[in-house]
């Protein structure tokens, strides 16, 4: 006698979402003001230790002279610490914040 097996067939929805994403949580890169470094040095330093552009750095560099503090840009937080800390090694103060 033959046997006859029946396979499974993978059962499909008729609606098929797209896979979740898991998302890390967003964190501002902010550049202080300070009185000791010069705006050249300062666009400079955006623009040799991060990816913002020489105009977005400029606009940056006058946001942070005039109202103190200025968002560089939001990411994850490990990709933050790490332009934070390449802006601290060119002497300009830098943070990293939960974004809201």
């Amino acid at each position: 006698m033959s046997e006859s097996r029946v396979m499974d067939k993978p059962t499909t929805s008729s609606s098929t979402a797209p896979p979740k994403l898991d998302r890390l949580p967003p964190f501002h890169l902010i550049l202080h003001n300070d009185d000791v470094n010069d705006m050249g040095h300062v666009v400079d330093a955006l623009t040799s230790v991060t990816p913002v552009r020489e105009s977005d750095a400029r606009k940056i560099m006058i946001t942070a002279h005039f109202r103190g503090r200025a968002i560089v840009m939001t990411t994850h937080r490990e990709r933050a610490e790490l332009y934070r800390d390449r802006l601290r090694s060119k002497f300009l103060i830098a943070t990293v914040e939960p974004a809201e």
